[in-house]
């Protein structure tokens, strides 16, 4: 591959000084590193059991950024989780281990972990009757593609916890503890009843 601008400037090793228009002619040419690039956008505006990702590029991305919001579950006290697929095999035994921080407005702190899930926590319990209020947020994913390492994933979300009407923020994480290639993703909702509304976009982050 090559680069605009003379020795010592090396992109790969973040060492250099380039001018404002070298780098856009490197970000035209898909070679200045750290961008986000659209791999796939869903939206849900009547009642689905599930969300599948099955075309993730993970033979290009080491990471994955998946965006939510808007997210309004089938039925009340439903929140978003997060599955993988194995060699596009639906991975939905107790495996997975999450753990997670969750803060209301009302002062109230606590935690959701695990060291075996069928799933990795995503979002707060809602209620599917708000007009004005969702659940949104992001999940990083990293390794999806290498099957000879875990699969992990750090969250953030925030929403309108279900059982107080008040505000609630989560961050934590999971993993998938074994070696596997994982080539797609699904959220769905964690107990009875599916995604009523969502709009969802799955980037990949670009290596240098």
């Amino acid at each position: 591959m090559s680069y605009i601008g003379v020795q010592p400037n090396n992109i790969k090793q973040n060492i250099g000084v380039y001018t404002p228009s070298e780098i856009l002619q490197l970000e035209k040419d898909g070679n200045w590193g750290g961008s986000l690039e659209l791999i796939e956008e869903q939206t849900v505006t009547s009642t689905t059991a599930t969300l599948d990702f099955t075309s993730i590029q993970e033979n290009r991305y080491d990471v994955h950024l998946l965006q939510y919001k808007g997210f309004i579950p089938e039925n009340d006290g439903v929140r978003l989780v997060l599955r993988f697929y194995e060699n596009g095999v639906l991975e939905t035994a107790s495996v997975y281990q999450i753990a997670s921080q969750i803060m209301r407005v009302t002062g109230t702190f606590s935690e959701a972990k695990s060291t075996g899930n069928a799933h990795i926590r995503v979002g707060t319990n809602m209620r599917n009757d708000f007009t004005s209020a969702s659940d949104n947020g992001y999940i990083y994913i990293y390794n999806a593609g290498n099957s000879s390492k875990y699969t992990f994933a750090t969250v953030q979300t925030t929403g309108i916890y279900y059982g107080d009407n008040k505000g609630s923020m989560e961050f934590g994480g999971g993993v998938l503890p074994q070696a596997s290639l994982v080539n797609g993703f699904q959220l769905y909702g964690h107990s009875s009843g599916g995604i009523e509304n969502i709009e969802t976009k799955l980037y990949g982050v670009k290596q240098i």
